[in-house]
């Protein structure tokens, strides 16, 4: 029944990479000391005014996983809207978001969630509604490119 709405599902490989993502904040919480959200590492490993390896490291480490993926595994399907302003424009909200929520949805929901932070419990809530709220939207107004 399942397979009938997600015919591309790939359970077995989302189970994987679910406890990838897992195992890696883990490691880099036990090791680092700091949450691993992607959009405090990214800034500060390329944003801040000093350097930080360990935000480097894994920042770096995720596009090279997603090579690895590309490469070895027969690449990845990709959907692009045709016109490049909302890239731009979504960008721009998702980093807004991030600095308004003092996170984004890896630190918040992955990281958060599994210390059961009230906070992180609320923004992910907020995401996923804000998420909704968008897709919704942006069918009612003929804007989806899927």
């Amino acid at each position: 029944m399942i397979a009938e709405y997600f015919p591309d599902a790939m359970p077995l490989q989302g189970l994987i990479g679910g406890a990838l993502i897992g195992l890696a904040a883990a490691v880099f919480l036990i090791g680092s000391g700091r949450i691993a959200g992607i959009s405090g590492l990214f800034a500060r490993s390329t944003l801040a005014g000093s350097f930080d390896l360990s935000a480097l490291l894994f920042t770096v480490s995720l596009v090279g996983g997603a090579a690895l993926v590309s490469l070895f595994g027969g690449g990845v399907a990709q959907t692009f809207p045709d016109h490049w302003g909302y890239l731009v424009a979504g960008g721009l909200v998702v980093g807004f978001g991030t600095r308004l929520g003092s996170g984004c949805t890896s630190g918040h929901g992955v990281c958060g969630m599994s210390r059961l932070s009230k906070r992180s419990i609320t923004a992910t809530v907020s995401f996923m509604a804000a998420g909704m709220a968008t897709v919704l939207a942006m069918r009612a107004l003929g804007l989806e490119w899927m």
